[in-house]
């Protein structure tokens, strides 16, 4: 085992099962891929995992962390959003916030992997991309992190679990490296129409509150937690919620809510208390009108109507 693999496996170590290499080495071909899950009480030194000279794209799905130093060499990443950092031989310090769930995917390749596999398409590069591979002056970058669309979730999302056969599945990683560096190392397609963009980033920030409101209904974030987390004012977020969704943010979360209390009464595992409490609500009281005027029965009678209405 060469030094580099070693450090990086002593370093995850700390996270126990949390760090599961998917494909490749970095030391040996250029490349790896790699899924991490887990949670820690105290911060953590993620910093210790880079490889000198090579460029890591990091996919954050949940929790916080930040790489980089002060100011603008700096770069905080949010649940949901992505971004790249360049390593020179100096180590570069980045961390895990303490308990939280961290949850996210890292692509890292050697610059000299990056620069066999893309010397046929330098022009289509970012262009920070491009001076970071081919203009090879070994220094640390730490680019802006960015909202994860929703066509970039599609294409991670098979990574942890292939769909194909165990002995074919170094194939499948191998091609889908290159998928991945396609979608995340170039320069947008076409250029859209402002408009357009605009109605795409709205649509995409829509989903991405969803999925917030959704991690945990018994503690939901603030209208200003997840406006930090999708990147817009409350505001306007509010206002592009209720025009896509039709219902403002905590009438949506009222449903959710109560969509998941009912399935709970429906498997006869929960009272009406417990199926309270598991999505948010301390007063029986206005749990109990919340869930009539949603599900149109109050909770104690729920499942019971829901069988007469079934067979009718």
């Amino acid at each position: 085992m060469n030094p580099g693999c070693a450090a990086e496996q002593n370093a995850w170590r700390e996270v126990k099962g949390g760090w599961r290499p998917l494909y490749g080495d970095v030391d040996k071909i250029g490349v790896a891929i790699e899924w991490h899950d887990f949670r820690i009480e105290h911060s953590f030194d993620w910093g210790r995992t880079f490889h000198p000279r090579s460029l890591e794209l990091c996919l954050n799905f949940d929790g916080r962390g930040a790489v980089g130093g002060k100011g603008a060499s700096r770069s905080d990443y949010a649940p949901g959003n992505f971004g790249y950092y360049a390593v020179a031989d100096e180590p570069l310090p980045a961390s895990r916030q303490a308990r939280d769930h961290h949850q996210f995917i890292t692509l890292e390749f050697s610059r000299e992997h990056l620069q066999k596999q893309l010397a046929q398409n330098e022009a289509g590069l970012e262009s920070e991309i491009r001076r970071i591979v081919f203009e090879d002056k070994n220094e640390t970058v730490v680019a802006p992190t960015r909202p994860i669309s929703i066509q970039q979730r599609e294409v991670v999302a098979s990574l942890i679990e292939p769909p194909v056969a165990k002995a074919a599945q170094i194939l499948w990683y191998q091609s889908k490296a290159l998928e991945l560096m396609a979608h995340f190392l170039f320069a947008p397609k076409d250029p859209e129409f402002f408009c357009m963009r605009q109605k795409r980033v709205a649509r995409e920030r829509v989903e991405r509150v969803k999925e917030v409101l959704a991690r945990d209904l018994a503690s939901p974030p603030t209208l200003e937690m997840i406006g930090q987390e999708v990147g817009c004012s409350p505001f306007y977020l509010s206002r592009i919620f209720s025009r896509e969704v039709g219902q403002t943010i905590p009438q949506y979360l009222r449903n959710l809510r109560m969509a998941r209390a009912a399935e709970l009464l429906r498997t006869g595992r929960y009272n009406v208390t417990e199926a309270a409490t598991e999505v948010g609500y301390s007063s029986l009281s206005h749990f109990s009108k919340a869930f009539c005027e949603t599900i149109g029965c109050c909770p104690v009678l729920y499942p019971a109507a829901k069988n007469v209405i079934l067979d009718r």
